[in-house]
């Protein structure tokens, strides 16, 4: 955090950006969530909320593109798993797209691979999300 100015007592700061989300529509009413950044603490904080309400809905079948993540710590990976159950408990579906080498690594050495589905091309993530 970087203080912007003074004034009086107050202090305003600007806070930086560490993670972003951007939502998309494809087709057969399939989301797209692509994730931009490091979901370490600061990035969940920046995206938590939005990803959860982006993944509402019944019967949502969701992909959350990994591929510009470049780092997962273990504050990320509930986040991911959490809202994994909820949309499975509403009767949906979310997968896994293009992680990174190193994310991945860290999804298979906690297990989240065997909960998800890892997709490493659009067009098998589409076919696995409509099965």
């Amino acid at each position: 955090m970087r203080i912007l100015k003074s004034t009086g007592n107050y202090f305003k700061y600007k806070r930086q950006v560490f993670m972003k989300l951007q939502s998309s529509e494809l087709e057969n009413g399939i989301r797209l969530i692509k994730l931009i950044g490091k979901l370490d603490s600061n990035g969940t904080y920046d995206i938590e909320i939005e990803f959860i309400r982006s993944c509402g809905g019944d019967k949502p079948r969701i992909l959350v593109d990994l591929s510009k993540v470049n780092y997962i710590s273990s504050i990320g990976i509930p986040m991911l798993v959490n809202t994994a159950r909820s949309v499975m408990g509403r009767g949906g579906k979310l997968g896994l797209l293009s992680p990174q080498r190193n994310v991945l690594d860290v999804l298979e050495l906690v297990g989240v691979s065997h909960m998800l589905p890892i997709y490493y091309d659009l067009k098998s993530a589409m076919a696995g999300m409509l099965a």
